[in-house]
């Protein structure tokens, strides 16, 4: 069973290079034959994401995005978390909050900005907060659907051993709802990278985004990409990191291929 599954996996890491590599490939006959300023070939977009890297230019700005993404994500886990099991466990809280929650969901998180600038100015709390909007949403909704989604004999069980709510709740119901609370980590992994780059556009610019403006006023497009392509890599490593801890807390939750 775990020779098979490890086949599995160097099967799925192959075709995921492959997919790449692809990728790249149909993007390089593109761009051949568009003006350069129109969509750049990945070979130079490549060849200045690797001077940036080298120069300390980029390394520099993405630790400084770093900062407002690792908060806003962080504050995001903490509140959609205990949201998301409230809404799912308890039917009076969700009657109560879910058509708020709904529409406020509804609004592009990029409409709140005027009131961010309002509220916390243009410098880092104000991006931590966007980062905030644009993630916590589906963390809360990934995990209402797994609390909602624990069978109920598992319950049965626990409480003809004699285990009490807190007991359940450790026990049973987290265990249970633990795919869809790291489903909502990479939902809003991914979100809270979108968020930050719009942060750092919208507000002061800054960081990954300063360079991107630079880049856009001088029609810099192969230096636009260079940053994409970094956030980019940045998502994927990332999503590998959660997925890879995923695996190690739960080894029995196994996905089938479809």
């Amino acid at each position: 069973m775990i020779g098979a599954l490890r086949r599995s996996a160097r099967g799925t890491a192959l075709l995921n290079w492959l997919s790449i590599v692809a990728g790249l490939i149909v993007w390089e006959a593109v761009a051949r034959r568009l003006p350069h300023i129109v969509l750049p070939p990945p070979s130079i977009v490549l060849v200045r994401l690797a001077e940036g890297i080298l120069s300390g230019e980029l390394i520099i700005a993405l630790l400084g995005s770093l900062e407002a993404l690792a908060l806003g994500l962080a504050l995001a886990i903490v509140v959609g978390v205990p949201l998301g099991f409230a809404l799912g466990r308890n039917r009076t809280f969700a009657e109560m909050f879910d058509p708020v929650l709904n529409a406020i969901y509804a609004i592009p998180p990029v409409a709140f900005v005027p009131f961010l600038i309002i509220w916390f100015g243009l410098h880092l709390p104000a991006r931590i907060a966007l980062v905030f909007l644009m993630s916590v949403f589906e963390i809360t909704v990934a995990v209402t659907a797994g609390a909602r989604d624990v069978n109920p004999s598992q319950i049965d069980v626990g409480r003809s051993f004699g285990a009490r709510r807190l007991d359940l709740a450790r026990k049973v119901i987290l265990p249970a709802a633990l795919p869809f609370i790291f489903t909502g980590l990479r939902i809003g992994l991914v979100r809270a990278i979108n968020g930050t780059i719009t942060a750092e556009l919208f507000f002061a610019a800054i960081n990954l985004g300063a360079i991107m403006n630079e880049d856009a006023t001088r029609f810099d497009t192969a230096g636009l990409l260079s940053v994409i392509v970094l956030l980019s890599l940045l998502g994927l490593t990332a999503q590998a990191a959660l997925r890879r801890i995923e695996a190690r807390v739960l080894p029995w939750h196994i996905r089938a291929a479809t």
